[in-house]
């Protein structure tokens, strides 16, 4: 449906939506300065969004200082991937990722038609399971303790309501802060240290996830924030999405404790933290390198018409 008029058959799918959708323009700047020219070997870039019923791109471009060639591929996720071989020396390395996004998160459900959505337990069949498989296991065999035993403490059933409840409570337990240098501590590590990043708590979450044998994959993207109220944004977001039959992957913030909110405009899913960065690659020469990342995202514009996620009837 396209028009502003929604039949009282769908009104229901859309009560908990807010009427007008943002339009929202992103610009990400990656600088790496060098202190000598150096040469480059291939890039990787993950920046771009797929286009589906939950995220429209209006527009998108990147501009690299020195200029390369580029070559778009797709990865085994299904991410959209940039390759770039920039064709100069130079002394920096700038990408600017420019995008223009329309953002249709779905409702988790209605509460007056699949209340029986939040307390079912969560069963794949036989067919989920052998697809979902990579993201059930954990990605290591854990041996931290106290991992184990803080989930034996908070986890729930294995409902959504559970899901909901781990989410608020990593939200709750844990302090947020910053942190720029590479890497994603262990769940153990943030268990311990009781403070972590938007990295740290999805990996907590994820792993936490799959040890009660659900599938889990982490996500990268942004953060739209528009009272500057939540934690991550000005910069690349980190969350989780959990599978649930019928429902798809949903997405759960951990960081603000966020479910399937239009906040979260997601760019890439992948099974571990160190697949999803968003720029990767190799350069030639001794020269010592200073990396600065600047996100701006804002809402630009909102839709006169109110558009609901489609529908099989």
């Amino acid at each position: 449906m396209s028009n502003a008029t929604i039949p009282d058959a769908a009104r229901s799918l859309c009560d908990s939506w807010e009427p007008d959708m943002p339009r929202i323009a992103i610009q990400h700047t990656t600088d790496y300065l060098y202190d000598a020219p150096v040469a480059f070997g291939p890039w990787r870039l993950m920046m771009r969004p797929l286009d589906s019923h939950a995220i429209r791109v209006v527009e998108a471009s990147l501009e690299f200082t020195p200029a390369g060639a580029t070559r778009w591929a797709t990865d085994p996720y299904g991410n959209s991937i940039c390759y770039f071989q920039p064709q100069a020396m130079s002394d920096r390395l700038t990408v600017v990722n420019k995008l223009v996004v329309e953002r249709y998160p779905a409702p988790l459900f209605d509460p007056h038609r699949y209340d029986f959505q939040a307390t079912t337990p969560i069963a794949y069949s036989a067919d989920e399971r052998i697809a979902l498989e990579p993201y059930i296991a954990p990605a290591a065999l854990y041996r931290e303790d106290n991992f184990m035993r803080w989930l034996g403490m908070i986890a729930g059933p294995q409902t959504l309501t559970g899901l909901q409840q781990l989410n608020t409570r990593i939200h709750g337990e844990f302090k947020y802060g910053a942190r720029f240098v590479e890497g994603v501590q262990s769940p153990g590590e943030t268990v311990a240290l009781g403070t972590g990043t938007c990295r740290d708590f999805a990996w907590l979450m994820i792993e936490s996830a799959r040890q009660l044998g659900l599938a889990a994959r982490f996500v990268t993207g942004y953060l739209f924030s528009p009272n500057a109220g939540l934690h991550g944004a000005g910069a690349t977001h980190a969350w989780c999405e959990v599978f649930v039959p019928q429902l798809g992957w949903l997405e759960f913030d951990p960081t603000n404790g966020l479910t399937e909110s239009r906040d979260l405009i997601r760019v890439a899913a992948t099974r571990t933290f160190d697949e999803a960065s968003p720029m990767a690659g190799s350069v030639v020469g001794p020269a010592k390198a200073q990396m600065k990342v600047d996100v701006i995202v804002e809402n630009i514009a909102r839709p006169t018409q109110i558009t609901c996620a489609p529908s099989v009837m």
